[in-house]
C-alpha cells in the first residue's frame, strides 16, 4: 500500500479532532462541581451551623445520577467539619 501525504493529513486531522473532543469533556463536570460547591457551602452554613472555610471534594461520580460529596471545614474550630452530598444542585447534610 503506497503512502500518500493526503491520507497522512486526514489521519492527523482526525486525531486532532478526537483529542479536542476528549479534552472538552471535563469542562461540564468541573462546572457542575463548582455550582454544587456554592450550594454545599450554603447547606453547611444554614443546617450545619458551620461558617465554611476550606472545601474539599471527597468523592465525585459522573453519569445519569452523578453526585459530589464535599468536606467543608468550619472556621469556628480548625478540627470541625461537615460533610455535604450534592446530586445535581440539590444538597443535603450527610453528617
Amino acid at each position: 500500500m503506497p503512502f500518500h501525504a493526503s491520507s497522512c493529513r486526514s489521519l492527523v486531522a482526525l486525531l486532532l479532532t478526537a483529542g479536542l473532543v476528549m479534552a472538552a469533556e471535563p469542562a461540564p463536570a468541573a462546572s457542575n462541581v463548582s455550582a454544587a460547591q456554592a450550594e454545599a457551602k450554603e447547606i453547611a452554613k444554614s443546617m450545619g451551623n458551620c461558617t465554611p472555610a476550606k472545601v474539599e471534594v471527597l468523592r465525585y461520580t459522573v453519569g445519569r445520577e452523578g453526585s459530589t460529596t464535599f468536606k467543608i471545614g468550619c472556621s469556628e474550630d480548625k478540627d470541625a467539619f461537615v460533610v455535604v452530598q450534592c446530586r445535581s444542585r440539590i444538597c443535603a447534610l450527610a453528617r
